[in-house]
């Protein structure tokens, strides 16, 4: 059945839309400190932007600072200057050798503004996985219009195609709500 194709497509590129707002999600700082906060951060390495992760190991021996030690001494004031300006807000103490970030408690305004972030972040989750589902659609009134599969076929495949939104959809609340719960945890 060809339009058996039609939806095992749709799942995978759903999933993938959740996936990435999971890796998203990662890296939103909680108060609570993980690698993936600093792992994507671009560090200048011998002229080119590197991922903070292919330069350093990065641990979190404490629930409140993330250890990030570079296999080449140099790069320390680069990591230090890149952390630095990211957009986490946090001020990294070097001390030659390791970067120590200590991840402080957050406010009660930038925990509000944390959730306003992540509700747009979930919200483009949503419309991808939607723009995904009318994209679908389009491709089985083609395969009809081919005559390819029937008007029933066509019909309970995009029931299918809709059930699976809505499972995505729910996938993409529950993320949501988990993170909140995060965020608002004192």
């Amino acid at each position: 059945m060809p339009y058996k194709q039609v939806l095992e497509d749709a799942r995978e590129r759903m999933r993938k839309a959740v996936e990435h707002l999971e890796h998203e999600f990662a890296g939103v700082r909680t108060g609570k400190a993980s690698p993936a906060l600093v792992e994507d951060i671009k560090v200048e390495y011998y002229g080119t932007h590197t991922a903070l992760r292919e330069i350093a190991g990065i641990t979190t021996p404490e629930p409140r600072l993330i250890v990030i030690q570079p296999w080449d001494q140099n790069a320390v004031p680069n990591i230090v200057k890149a952390i630095q300006t990211s957009s986490l807000g946090i001020t990294p103490v070097d001390d030659g050798r390791v970067v120590r970030v200590p991840i402080p408690e957050l406010t009660e305004e930038r925990r509000r503004d944390l959730d306003k972030h992540i509700k747009h972040m979930a919200e483009d989750a949503r419309v991808a996985i939607r723009n995904i589902r009318r994209e679908e659609n389009e491709r089985l009134k083609k395969l009809q219009k081919e005559g390819k599969i029937t008007e029933d076929e066509l019909r309970h495949a995009e029931k299918d195609v809709q059930k699976l939104t809505d499972d995505f959809i729910a996938k993409v609340n529950e993320l949501l709500k988990h993170k909140e719960q995060e965020i608002f945890t004192v």
